[in-house]
């Protein structure tokens, strides 16, 4: 999977509880100064000595993706940093002459490897007051030759990323490292103005309806969800942003029943089971509001049960159920 190539980093200068978020500049020293080698308790001792009065955990990785990385030689000593920027410069334009003026080089091009880690930190009972920090873990590999015999790419951007082109051993350039993507108040993010109205609506509802809920109760939100935050500029050039939850549970999440037949002590069970693996109460509507609109009929099938003599759900738990049945959203 390839990430799109941003190198942009967010910070929200807002306060968490009694301590100040840190600055960018302050965040890439951190990254910078934190080995990898010492895996992710070393990061995130690193995070709460630098924003006392934050205590955050790693609750996510995200990955494998990968960037455009660089041009190395036959030895694996850097050529360029920025494929993209070396071929422009080198080709003006002209593909067949980039092709012909390095075809005897055998180069390599390299690919930066990644993967996101999410560190949260609770600052108060609503579920949208974290701190969320995202850190790109990074290391440099080489992908494929940079030019082979016979190869004759139509434009800049199949040179840059062809398709059926043979692949090298993904041998790795220098050590991983750690780079700083984004520090934001997730509060700040959800009552901004940034989220297009249709999509902040239904977060809102999300929110509401874990504090409202028996998930709320036992369980701290920003231990089970983070946002998955993208910027993109919009028709009147303002640069806005989508956020969707996303769970941070590691492992195979079990599938939803389905199976319109289940009902009763059978269906109750399902859903505990898989409370019980997600690691707190009501997860499958949780869980249900981000899957697959054919799986809002599980709702459907738990309020005839509960029409009739079963009574397996919490009273708030219920409350809310009948509130989606009635107005059913999803995020």
């Amino acid at each position: 999977m390839q990430e799109p190539i941003s190198n942009e980093t967010t910070w929200d200068s807002a306060v968490a509880g009694s301590a100040t978020l840190a600055s960018p500049e302050e965040m890439i020293g951190l990254c910078g100064d934190v080995p990898v080698s010492g895996g992710l308790d070393g990061l995130v001792g690193a995070c709460d000595r630098l924003m006392p009065g934050l205590s955050f955990r790693h609750v996510l990785t995200r990955g494998h993706w990968h960037r455009l990385g660089g041009v190395v030689d036959q030895d694996l000593k850097p050529v360029a940093r920025n494929i993209v920027h070396w071929a422009e410069q080198e080709s003006g334009g002209d593909v067949d002459e980039l092709v012909a003026r390095f075809s005897e080089a055998h180069w390599f091009a390299t690919h930066i490897a990644g993967r996101t880690h999410f560190l949260t930190a609770s600052r108060g009972d609503d579920p949208e007051a974290f701190v969320q920090l995202e850190v790109e873990e990074l290391r440099e590999i080489v992908a494929r030759p940079l030019i082979i015999e016979d190869w004759f790419p139509d434009s800049i951007e199949e040179f840059l990323e062809p398709l059926d082109f043979p692949r090298s051993d993904p041998r790795p350039i220098g050590d991983a490292h750690y780079q700083f993507r984004r520090l934001v108040s997730v509060a700040d993010i959800v009552h901004g103005t940034q989220i297009r109205h249709g999509q902040a609506k239904n977060l809102h509802r999300f929110l509401s309806d874990w504090h409202e809920s028996s998930a709320g109760e036992h369980a701290t939100f920003c231990d089970h969800w983070v946002l998955a935050l993208r910027e993109y500029v919009d028709s009147d050039g303002e640069t806005r942003l989508t956020a969707r939850p996303v769970s941070t549970f590691d492992g195979d999440v079990p599938a939803l029943p389905e199976d319109r037949r289940l009902h009763g002590a059978e269906l109750a069970n399902a859903l505990h089971g898989f409370d019980r693996v997600l690691g707190y109460p009501f997860a499958w509507y949780f869980s249900m509001l981000r899957e697959r609109a054919d799986h809002h009929q599980l709702a459907e099938s738990v309020l005839a049960d509960l029409m009739g003599a079963y009574d397996y759900l919490p009273r708030r738990d219920l409350r809310l159920l009948r509130a989606w049945e009635e107005r059913p959203y999803a995020v």
